[in-house]
């Protein structure tokens, strides 16, 4: 477990232990034979007001960390604190609340939209059920809402699809802000937007933070992104934490051979300087979740590796009092 250095008071969300298992059932009887571990004891902290990106491959299970906090999926076990109040197993009108406070911007931001409500009734939605506005008052926070997100107001009886990719999302943010939330996931917001649009998504994202004092947990395959909006990050790997740290830290000085070989495959624009850089190929593939390998997880697929690595799972050593990893052999790579 990763131990937060972090001023209680300055905490906004805090994570122990969490877990993400999908039971596997097979047979006439429906029985138990395993599971599938999308999360696999991750602890964490986010302090108010800041940005923290969990980054990794696809599968590695950050868009389920990402569920279970805001409760779409349910942890099979850990603790989710949010303002010091255990939400882990919210239910009914506490759920309703959680729902308030957290909100969550989605990578399609097509799908996310229903096809058949207007603009105006999308956003309208989360407004109504939560009784914050009504009337006159909810057409003058509807207005409001599209201006923060750079959209005119005329369009809030159009349908999703008159609208372009970046202008859905700037939608499906004016719908994350509508109930005023403290915690925004945004489970990669920008991936499926041209890279034009891409920087004008984040610039408002972090406009928007800094003019309503928001925090966000970012999460996002593409380090380059990450690279520009964050302040802590960690690194993810087959459902478990490998590296964290602030993001100076983390880009500057990486420990963990995994946080290396992501590093060093970001595309760099001048050739001359590409073709000096060292570029880690890793062999092999992710293991399965549902059958992690003995040890430490990236074993398997880790140039350094040594005995040790394949009989034990290493604890967090601490590099820095913000940065950690998990990897027994940190001072000698």
């Amino acid at each position: 477990m990763l131990a937060s250095t972090l001023e209680t008071s300055d905490v906004l969300l805090q994570v122990n232990g969490l877990k993400k298992y999908y039971f596997i059932r097979e047979g006439i009887f429906g029985g138990v034979t395993g599971s599938i571990n999308a999360v696999d004891d991750i602890s964490f902290t986010v302090k108010k007001g800041e940005t923290f990106s969990i980054v990794g491959e696809s599968g590695c299970g950050k868009s389920t960390t990402g569920k279970c906090l805001v409760r779409i999926e349910d942890p099979t076990s850990g603790s989710i604190v949010l303002n010091n109040k255990n939400i882990t197993s919210s239910h009914g009108k506490e759920l309703l609340d959680l729902r308030r406070n957290i909100q969550m911007i989605f990578q399609d931001p097509y799908s996310s939209l229903n096809p058949k409500h207007t603009i105006r009734e999308s956003i309208s939605e989360p407004l109504v059920n939560f009784r914050i506005a009504k009337g006159a008052e909810l057409e003058k926070k509807l207005t409001n809402l599209m201006e923060i997100v750079g959209l005119s107001p005329k369009y809030l009886d159009r349908y999703p699809h008159e609208f372009s990719g970046g202008q859905r999302q700037r939608i499906g943010i004016a719908r994350a802000l509508a109930v005023n939330p403290e915690l925004i996931i945004c489970d990669e917001p920008v991936s499926a937007l041209d890279v034009s649009i891409q920087s004008q998504i984040l610039n408002l994202l972090k406009d928007l933070q800094q003019e309503f004092q928001l925090t966000y947990i970012f999460i996002s395959h593409d380090l380059s992104v990450v690279h520009h909006i964050s302040d802590r990050v960690a690194v993810m790997y087959l459902g478990r934490i490998v590296e964290m740290g602030s993001k100076t830290e983390l880009f500057n000085n990486p420990k963990h051979p995994y946080t290396k070989a992501l590093l060093s495959s970001i595309p760099i624009a001048n050739p001359d300087i590409d073709n000096k850089q060292d570029r880690i190929i890793l062999n092999g593939d992710v293991p399965s979740p549902r059958n992690p390998p003995n040890g430490c997880y990236f074993h398997t697929r880790c140039p350094y590796k040594k005995e040790q690595c394949e009989n034990s799972y290493p604890d967090f050593t601490s590099i820095s009092e913000t940065h950690k990893t998990a990897c027994f052999y940190v001072n000698e790579i």
